[in-house]
Formats: C-alpha cells, sequence, structure tokens
C-alpha cells in the first residue's frame, strides 16, 4: 500500500511539474497584468493611489511630442482592427473584449509595450503607464 501511494505521489508531482513548467499554471488575463502593473507602481511611487481610466484614454490618444500616438495605429477605437502607419499591416484589436487574445501571453505583451513604447515616448513604459492604458482598454467594448 506504501509503494501505490509512493507511486502515485510521485506521478502526481510529474505531473504538476509538467503543467507548472508548460504556462499552465497561471492564467494571463488583463488582471494578472494588471496587479503586476499595480505592485511595481507602487514599489516605484509609495503614494500610489491606483490607475485611472481617463489616463489611460490620455495616453492612448496623444503623441507625446513624438510623430505617433497608440490611435495612430490602433486607430481612435481600440475595439477597432488597427493597420501600422509605416509597413501597413493589420494589427488585431488592443480592446480585450474585441480581442480576448491580446492580454493572454506574458511574453507577447512584454514585446509589444517595449517595442511600442520606445516608437511612441522614445523610452520604456512605466508600470503606471502600463496599468492606466490597460485600464482603459479594459473599458473599451
Amino acid at each position: 500500500m506504501h509503494r501505490t501511494l509512493f507511486f502515485c505521489l510521485l506521478r502526481f508531482s510529474a505531473l504538476a511539474l509538467l503543467l507548472g513548467n508548460s504556462g499552465f499554471s497561471r492564467a494571463e488575463t488583463p488582471q494578472f497584468f494588471l496587479d503586476e502593473y499595480q505592485q511595481a507602481a507602487k514599489s516605484q511611487n509609495p503614494g500610489f493611489k491606483g490607475f485611472s481610466v481617463a489616463a489611460g484614454e490620455r495616453f492612448y490618444r496623444n503623441k507625446h511630442g513624438g510623430d505617433w500616438s497608440c490611435a495612430s495605429c490602433h486607430t481612435d477605437n481600440p475595439a477597432a482592427i488597427g493597420k501600422h502607419v509605416v509597413t501597413g499591416k493589420l494589427i488585431q484589436p488592443m480592446s480585450p473584449s474585441a480581442n480576448p487574445e491580446r492580454f493572454s501571453d506574458a511574453a507577447k505583451v512584454n514585446k509589444w509595450f517595449k517595442r511600442n513604447c520606445n516608437d511612441v515616448l522614445k523610452r520604456e513604459c512605466t508600470p503606471e503607464e502600463k496599468g492606466n492604458l490597460l485600464t482603459y482598454l479594459i473599458t473599451v467594448k
């Protein structure tokens, strides 16, 4: 009996290890990213009070001193399909309600923020900017 229990636990542990390494251990959702950005924003700014839909919408629409805004490629409506202003490549909607895949993969989200923030802002986005933007995008239906 002890031997059967041992092998059962061994199999369960191996399965848990495999699933843990394959990305099935946590769900990456817009809320997952908001929680990550909130924690980072609080560590950067102890006075951080929370994310703002209005600040996120301003961030999305403003050009930030350059030629582009998020809306330049992603359109004024984040629930619509966009088009890159240089390459002409179609871009799936930013709004999670229109495109549930948009904020479901950490590697892609990190890549998009790094590339797009550098294109638009000429620097990386802060956690507060990311959180404000995502808070706004969640409201767009």
